[in-house]
């Protein structure tokens, strides 16, 4: 389990790639591929792991599978939003156009009753 304030080392997708094949290449177990590329940590549990994770990457979709950002929450960037249809384009546009004449005669009533009690308060 990660301890509060650790920092992960990231590898590139090329290194990756030159790690899995070495280690499919030359017929090595987690445990030497681990201590060859200086991947051993203080629990060797996270470097199998690691390497494990890496080998099935590796397996299911190539050397491009490395190129995937896979944590975290999915970037929004690029998406492209879906358009409104006209009607509810329209719609929103009366809706903003009525809550707009709302405020603007709240605020003018609400100078007038200002207005009354101040002129109510003089008099007194």
């Amino acid at each position: 389990m990660a301890k509060k304030g650790q920092t992960f080392k990231k590898y590139s997708p090329e290194f990756k790639f030159n790690v899995i094949l070495d280690m499919r290449t030359n017929g090595l177990g987690y445990r030497e591929t681990a201590k060859k590329y200086g991947l051993v940590t203080q629990s060797m549990g996270g470097a199998l792991c690691t390497l494990h994770r890496w080998e099935r990457i590796y397996l299911a979709e190539g050397a491009e599978g490395f190129m995937k950002q896979r944590s975290g929450r999915p970037s929004k960037i690029g998406k492209p939003k879906k358009p409104l249809s006209k009607s509810v384009e329209e719609d929103l546009i009366a809706e903003n156009q009525r809550l707009r004449m709302e405020l603007e005669y709240l605020k003018k009533l609400s100078a007038l009753v200002l207005a009354e009690e101040q002129e109510k308060n003089k008099k007194q």
